[in-house]
């Protein structure tokens, strides 16, 4: 069976970190509190002033509490385009751990003016006491970039 997993290259990197800045909202995909099970919901999706996907995250949500209990985590990120097979538009897929950035520490500010300048209608629940940031420190990632165009990646791969 041939390998279908193709070599890394500067082009996959520059795909895949074009799909980390461009993306507005993703799949999250968490394992439930209390149960262990798969669930995935959809959530806005920016980036730290580093880079770094980040999300605007309320604890009355399940995907939170289930962030709380189990910080593992994968993302999806990558729409398809207008025209044509959707299989057939690039995704990248995130696997990492959050960690969460709550009103009161130190770089909670600066985050929050840097998310509002690509999410500016976030601004009317920002501030809402059960809101903090989830930051996804990725541990590795796999791309689907086109047909017979898949690839793993680092967090350095990313520049993360």
């Amino acid at each position: 069976m041939p390998e279908l997993v193709q070599p890394t290259d500067d082009e996959a990197r520059a795909l895949a970190r074009g799909l980390i800045d461009e993306a507005r909202y993703g799949a999250l995909a968490v394992n439930e509190a209390g149960t262990g099970l798969p669930m995935v919901t959809r959530v806005a999706v920016g980036t730290t002033p580093e880079g770094a996907p980040v999300t605007l995250v309320s604890g009355l949500s399940h995907h939170t509490k289930a962030l709380k209990e189990d910080q593992r985590c994968s993302l999806l990120v990558g729409e398809p385009g207008d025209k044509g097979d959707p299989l057939t538009h690039p995704r990248l897929t995130l696997m990492a751990k959050v960690r969460f950035v709550h009103h009161g520490d130190s770089e909670r500010d600066a985050l929050a003016a840097h998310y509002l300048a690509s999410h500016p209608k976030s601004k009317l629940y920002i501030d809402f006491p059960d809101f903090c940031f989830a930051i996804f420190e990725v541990d590795k990632a796999y791309m689907n970039g086109g047909f017979a165009r898949a690839y793993e990646l680092t967090a350095e791969d990313l520049g993360l």
